[in-house]
């Protein structure tokens, strides 16, 4: 059985940073592309972010390119999410998934199999 647990999130204020974390297992980490969606009150999922260990390509959704850099480790089955500058339009749950594949790419939600329980930001003005 895949399972992904989230751990991170927080309180946090505008301009702060926050670390999220992501450890999978039940999967051959090489063969899934692991990523971050977030879904604010009232308005749709949205991708955030994702990597593929096998090739290494990143994607990032462009309202948070140049402020949240994703990471993985292969020896630990985990992803993270290192999200600095933040805003208050970055409050959301953030919802780890995964898809079978090798190539990180822009997010489709029902390309996705398996995913979190998620983990709340909250990001203060």
């Amino acid at each position: 059985e895949v399972q992904l647990v989230e751990s991170g999130g927080g309180l946090v204020q505008a301009g702060g940073s926050l670390r999220l974390s992501c450890a999978a297992s039940g999967l051959t980490f090489d063969d899934y592309v692991i990523g971050w969606f977030r879904q604010a009150p009232g308005k749709e999922r949205e991708g955030v972010s994702c990597i593929s260990s096998s090739d290494g390509s990143l994607y990032y959704a462009d309202s948070v390119k140049g402020r949240f850099t994703i990471s993985s480790d292969n020896a630990k089955n985990s992803v993270y999410l290192q999200m600095n500058s933040l805003k208050p339009e970055d409050t959301a749950v953030y919802v780890c998934a995964a898809r079978w594949g090798t190539t990180a790419q822009a997010m489709g939600v029902f390309e996705y199999d398996h995913w979190g329980q998620g983990t709340r930001v909250t990001v203060s003005s």
